[in-house]
């Protein structure tokens, strides 16, 4: 079932999801509406807080197949940074510049219970650390300069008003 994506100002985007266990049968659920709702709004990665699940949970999926991360870590950052545009499925209308580590290592289990530990650069490793921030109720206007922030909450409202 394609679920409705929550946009800045919601408050349930704001919180930070603490880890917890999550159980099999309501899992797949999630699973497969975080599924069909990705995929119907063409993103590249989706985090349970978005669609008002306050579970630490995301999936992703950059072109080779769906991934699903449950209570994801970054558990290495490089000391690197990266400057890129970012754009996010709650936030319609627009990108803004986001600097982000270059690499991280992140740790998180499956849908299935393993522990998947997870080397990431470039692309890869932006979508975690974007997704993890949604975990962590930090949103992409956070982590730009305040003309960017302004101008990217304009174009949101721009596109509301049709």
């Amino acid at each position: 079932m394609v679920l409705s994506i929550h946009k800045l100002g919601d408050p349930v985007l704001r919180y930070p999801v603490p880890e917890g266990d999550i159980d099999s049968a309501e899992l797949k659920t999630i699973i497969n509406d975080m599924t069909d709702t990705l995929r119907e709004a063409k993103g590249l990665g989706l985090a349970a807080p978005q669609v008002g699940i306050l579970k630490r949970i995301f999936v992703y999926d950059m072109g080779e197949g769906l991934r699903v991360m449950l209570n994801p870590q970054v558990v290495w950052e490089s000391p690197e940074m990266e400057e890129d545009t970012e754009g996010c499925l709650s936030i319609p209308g627009g990108e803004v510049t986001v600097r982000r580590r270059a690499a991280v290592k992140i740790k998180a289990f499956d849908e299935l219970g393993a522990i998947q530990e997870i080397d990431a650069e470039g692309l890869l490793a932006r979508l975690f650390q974007h997704e993890i921030d949604h975990l962590n109720g930090v949103m992409i206007v956070d982590r730009t300069t305040e003309e960017e922030r302004r101008r990217l909450i304009h174009e949101m409202i721009r596109e509301d008003r049709g």
